[in-house]
């Protein structure tokens, strides 16, 4: 019988813990979460951030501004392929969070983009950001810092490039 309890108080603390990071941060009827960013070559005078942005409210917000001390300009931009051709451009507007929605900021898509970088981004630390959204307000979130060129914040921590992809 403790063993049971032993296994039900471990699995309450596992379930407490997930659930704490599914969404990290909040603000209003907004949930941010999967924080990232890539690390940085030194000298790069560029990166890019994303967060995962939950509307659990019953109106839309938009993004209206992101900003961090990392760089000389941070800008809210979208990637799109255009006559064939990927294109990044500002989206002076914000980004719409629609009510009931998920918005996830990810490489190739939406994304912040930092320029004028004053410092390369580590492997391991993190990125400071303030969010700003329409009607919901400022939001500091942290954006961990994944290694070199990950495509997702969980393959940040695998190196994929050293993995053998040949046919046996």
């Amino acid at each position: 019988m403790k063993f049971w309890k032993s296994i039900a108080a471990a699995t309450a603390l596992t379930l407490v813990s997930l659930a704490a990071t599914a969404g990290d941060y909040t603000a209003g009827d907004l949930s941010i979460g999967q924080a990232w960013t890539r690390a940085t070559p030194p000298k790069a005078k560029a990166g890019g951030g994303f967060v995962e942005i939950v509307n659990s409210g019953t109106e839309a917000d938009t993004l209206v501004k992101a900003s961090s001390d990392v760089a000389g300009k941070v800008e809210l931009h979208e990637m799109a392929v255009t006559d064939g051709v990927m294109k990044m451009r500002e989206l002076e507007s914000g980004i719409e969070i629609p009510a009931g929605e998920t918005v996830t900021l990810k490489p190739g898509g939406l994304h912040i983009m930092f320029m004028g970088l004053n410092q390369s981004f580590e492997e391991g630390a993190t990125v400071p950001v303030v969010l700003t959204f329409e009607k919901a307000g400022e939001v500091a979130v942290e954006l961990a810092i994944a290694k070199m060129g990950a495509k997702t914040m969980a393959a940040g921590h695998m190196d994929h490039g050293k993995m053998d992809h040949s046919k046996n």
